[in-house]
């Protein structure tokens, strides 16, 4: 870790109800390329047997349990407690980022105040988190594809296992992405600049597709020609 990273400061909402245990060490791996996840807190009711898998793992990472009590039936407090606690993480000036672990849609508008501010913030939920909370993160984290990604990874001895579906919408976003940049004389495009204009128009993510960098999940799309120039720079053509 650069020690620009080292430096910033990342916090951590975990909505325990909504969000899956078993993918706590995959995103805490994620959030380090925005810095140190100093700030570590789960919502919930922990009266409920429900959350016991995620009360065993406050103390072996570091989170701070947040008691939120069900005061009417089929409703919680977490939803309100996370923004509060953000908010105040905000305007203190506390952090630099946010990650949020939750299914929830109810989050989609905090994620969008966050990012007014400028704050990137990482959602981590499941494959059927809904399309607003997702759209409104700096980025979206299939957790599900993480936890695989990881077990893969394991089971071939550190190897990359195998590649998800690369879907009808994830390659028009890379082509629109592609026809927005700037390209030389011979068509081709910074894969950088690609990659900006992908994730500012969408809540893409590379690893939602079992890639661990867009360079790998490009060379995995045979519309693409890639040029590797001075200076280590990534250059990509669509061929069709």
């Amino acid at each position: 870790m650069s020690d620009e990273l080292q430096h910033r400061n990342i916090a951590l909402l975990i909505d325990s109800d909504n969000a899956s245990p078993a993918g706590i060490d995959p995103v805490l791996t994620v959030l380090a390329e925005l810095g140190q996840v100093n700030i570590r807190r789960a919502y919930g009711n922990w009266r409920k047997p429900a959350l016991k898998s995620w009360a065993d793992l406050v103390h072996r990472y570091g989170i701070e349990p947040q008691q939120q009590f069900d005061l009417t039936r089929g409703k919680n407090a977490t939803d309100m407690k996370m923004t509060i606690d953000a908010m105040d993480m905000m305007y203190r000036g506390r952090v630099h980022g946010f990650g949020i672990m939750s299914s929830d849609s109810d989050f989609m508008p905090l994620a969008m105040r966050i990012r007014q501010d400028g704050y990137p913030v990482y959602g981590f939920g499941s494959a059927k988190t809904p399309e607003g909370f997702r759209q409104a993160c700096t980025r979206f984290i299939d957790v599900d594809a993480l936890i695989r990604a990881e077990k893969e990874e394991r089971a071939n001895g550190g190897n990359d296992g195998g590649k998800g579906t690369l879907d009808d919408d994830m390659l028009h976003l890379l082509f629109e992405a592609y026809n927005a940049s700037k390209r030389d004389q011979k068509g081709f495009a910074k894969l950088s600049e690609v990659g900006q204009r992908a994730g500012n128009r969408s809540s893409f993510d590379t690893r939602n597709y079992g890639y661990a960098r867009l360079i790998d999940l490009v060379e995995a799309i045979p519309n693409f020609a890639i040029e590797r120039r001075e200076n280590d720079q990534i250059w990509i053509k669509r061929l069709r």
